[in-house]
């Protein structure tokens, strides 16, 4: 199987800086496209980032200019700088991958999540 765990969040005042990371683990062929997704409090989980294994990005408006996606192919790893912090950007941060990977006996494709990792910035 596979396995995704976030690491990097925390209390940080706004206008501040936290990088989130997400490793992948597990009998991993190919990593396809990474994001990062986030879910408020009442909210609906909402997409913030996504890079594809060519490293192409693409951000929500609400994030761009202050978020930067980015990955490590070599260590299956995909990384969220958050620059310029708002308290509206507080919310469990959750990665996402698309992987080909051995499942049993047999080459499965398919999307996987992390656990999440809670980001609070504070007014």
């Amino acid at each position: 199987q596979v396995q995704l765990v976030e690491s990097g969040g925390g209390l940080v005042q706004a206008g501040g800086s936290l990088r989130l990371s997400c490793a992948a683990s597990g009998n991993i062929f190919s990593i396809h496209t990474m994001g990062w997704y986030r879910q408020a409090p009442g909210n609906q989980r909402e997409l913030v980032a996504t890079i594809t294994e060519g490293g192409s990005t693409n951000y929500v408006d609400f994030v761009k200019g202050r978020f930067t996606i980015s990955r490590d192919n070599a260590k299956n790893t995909v990384y969220l700088q958050m620059n310029s912090l708002k308290p509206e950007d507080t919310a469990v941060y959750y990665c996402n991958a698309d992987v080909t990977a051995q499942v049993s006996v047999y080459m499965t494709r398919r999307a996987y999540w992390g656990k999440g990792t809670l980001v609070t910035v504070s007014s």
